[in-house]
């Protein structure tokens, strides 16, 4: 098999299916989406599916205010038949320290000043947004309804479905096996089926992308890091918002089956490409979690999964084309909140490789970023 593509995306996340849709929608043909597994076999998968709109820097409201301004409306958009199940019941982050406090009321100004309907809130007003919240263990809260979340395989699916209406070809159970490079040039992708011939190789590999990064020479700075969560055993609705703690280091939500996930950040987790679970996790997440929600500790755990985090040093992502080789574009580096940025990192990643002014400037988010001593810091990560 030999074949020629406009552009070829390497995965088959909700990243990759959003810019190839977002490509299709302004006209580019022959898009070709190339996915080692099946679609969402990654970390759009494998992650929570929350979706926040409560940042600490402009850019970061502004991607994720359009994100949600999507979401809210991609079955119509999308034309999906079934439902992305995008859940609005708010997001409650908690501050449990005196500069969490500061930093947070900063927050809401901010959001505010974006359109975000984010507002600060004393413990005791927590609590009555999460009943069974501990809230001597917080010295304050936001929240905003806007946030929630979604079906991230319903998600994916309505993106790739959408982009194969408009003529992208998905291939699944596929595998980059090599780049072609002729001087400074993308000429084309091998792949177990076959070779694809192209000028433009988008890397959207998430936790892989390095290997992809390898194929042309150009070292990307990111890493795969594990990142875990718990799963309990579904009961009655009792919390309707996600609860997130940044310094008390815990995300958790109700999903709308009945069970709670739950998951933490931990800086000593392996950094490689395994995704195996551990019991140092469960012990640790499971007293977190019944410190600051104390019914939760009720609940049975019913099982665990992993998924890889691909980290930058500043927690951003990674955006545009590389100076090394013409063609070859980086949609990496999301840092655990990829999927949330799925629509915005689609349209911006399509005016980006299409040479037009992107609806949200990320020019800075490049690559060479880390070289220069330039990080863009997000304060509002757990």
């Amino acid at each position: 098999m030999t074949k020629t593509a406009s552009v070829v995306i390497i995965g088959g996340g909700i990243s990759g299916c959003a810019i190839a849709y977002n490509l299709a929608k302004k006209g580019v043909k022959d898009v070709v989406v190339v996915e080692r597994s099946y679609l969402t076999s990654g970390a759009t998968g494998r992650c929570g599916a929350g979706i926040r709109t409560q940042w600490g820097t402009e850019r970061n409201c502004k991607l994720a205010k359009f994100s949600v301004d999507f979401f809210e409306n991609a079955n119509e958009i999308l034309g999906y038949k079934r439902d992305i199940e995008f859940k609005q019941g708010g997001y409650l982050i908690v501050a449990a320290t005196e500069k969490e406090v500061e930093q947070f009321k900063k927050n809401v100004e901010l959001q505010n000043s974006l359109g975000i309907p984010s507002k600060y809130l004393s413990p005791q007003e927590a609590k009555e947004i999460v009943p069974h919240l501990d809230e001597t263990k917080i010295l304050g809260a936001t929240f905003c309804e806007l946030d929630g979340h979604l079906n991230p395989f319903h998600t994916t699916e309505a993106f790739a479905q959408a982009a194969e209406r408009l003529g992208v070809e998905i291939m699944t159970f596929t595998e980059v096996v090599g780049i072609d490079v002729e001087g400074d040039k993308i000429k084309g992708v091998h792949t177990t089926k076959g070779y694809i011939s192209t000028p433009i190789v988008v890397n959207a590999a998430g936790g892989y992308c390095r290997q992809i990064g390898d194929m042309v020479n150009v070292d990307i700075p990111t890493y795969s890091e594990r990142h875990q969560i718990l799963v309990t055993e579904p009961v009655e609705p009792m919390q309707e918002p996600m609860v997130m703690g940044f310094s008390l280091n815990i995300y958790t939500q109700q999903v709308p089956h009945g069970s709670f996930l739950i998951g933490r950040g931990d800086p000593t987790e392996p950094k490689d490409l395994r995704i195996t679970s551990s019991w140092q996790f469960m012990e640790k997440m499971a007293k977190t979690a019944c410190d600051l929600l104390p019914a939760l500790g009720k609940l049975a755990v019913v099982r665990q999964w992993a998924g890889l985090y691909n980290m930058t040093a500043d927690a951003q992502p990674i955006y545009g084309p590389v100076k090394e080789v013409e063609g070859f574009y980086l949609a990496v580096g999301f840092s655990g909140h990829g999927f949330m940025l799925g629509p915005a990192t689609g349209q911006i990643m399509a005016e980006i490789i299409l040479g037009e002014p992107t609806t949200i400037d990320v020019s800075d988010l490049d690559k060479d970023r880390f070289a220069r001593g330039e990080l863009v810091l997000e304060p509002s990560v757990v």
